[in-house]
């Protein structure tokens, strides 16, 4: 008798989000930045590779792994050696977030890709962004590298989700998962 080569992980929590969650600004990100009553200061600007903002009066601000209320406060201290009481405002308009927070899919998806990551965001989520899985996929021996919890790994039934629709093997991802599609023998 033949047996898998296949490593078995367990499954994957169905739960994994934390209501706690708060987006944190990376690199690609586009922020709208509004100074109270200095229209001239007001702009949007991308966040560099390098993870920092350049506005008039304020250069290279380090904005990566801050969230829009922290990144906020930084401008209004740099602003204060210029304006009397700066009040900004922050909101992030473009979504990529840093490196670390990004889902990632390899393998035998349709389209692998990294994929900026969203509270609540599920692996139905994450398949239908890639386009599901190829002919050669082997769906059901697919599992998931959680990164935030030291590299740990769960299996996932992605043929069972998507091509029976059993929602019981729909799991909620977290920032930093890398999805693994493995090729089938057959």
């Amino acid at each position: 008798m033949l047996g898998g080569c296949a490593t078995q992980y367990p499954a994957a929590p169905a739960m994994a989000s934390s209501a706690d969650y708060s987006y944190v600004i990376g690199p690609g990100d586009a922020v709208n930045i509004v100074v109270w009553r200095n229209p001239e200061l007001s702009m949007s600007v991308p966040v560099r590779p390098d993870g920092k903002i350049t506005t008039p009066l304020v250069e290279d601000l380090p904005a990566i792994g801050k969230d829009a209320s922290t990144l906020a406060r930084d401008i209004e201290k740099a602003l204060g050696k210029y304006i009397r009481d700066p009040i900004v405002t922050v909101v992030v308009t473009g979504f990529v977030g840093p490196y670390s927070e990004q889902i990632r899919v390899v393998g035998e998806a349709a389209k692998p890709q990294i994929l900026s990551y969203k509270q609540r965001m599920t692996l139905l989520d994450v398949m239908i962004a890639v386009g599901g899985i190829t002919d050669f996929a082997d769906g059901n021996s697919a599992s998931i590298l959680r990164t935030s919890e030291g590299g740990k790994q769960y299996s996932v039934r992605l043929k069972d989700l998507l091509r029976k629709g059993d929602v019981s093997a729909n799991v909620e991802m977290k920032p930093g998962d890398v999805l693994i599609i493995p090729q089938g023998w057959f």
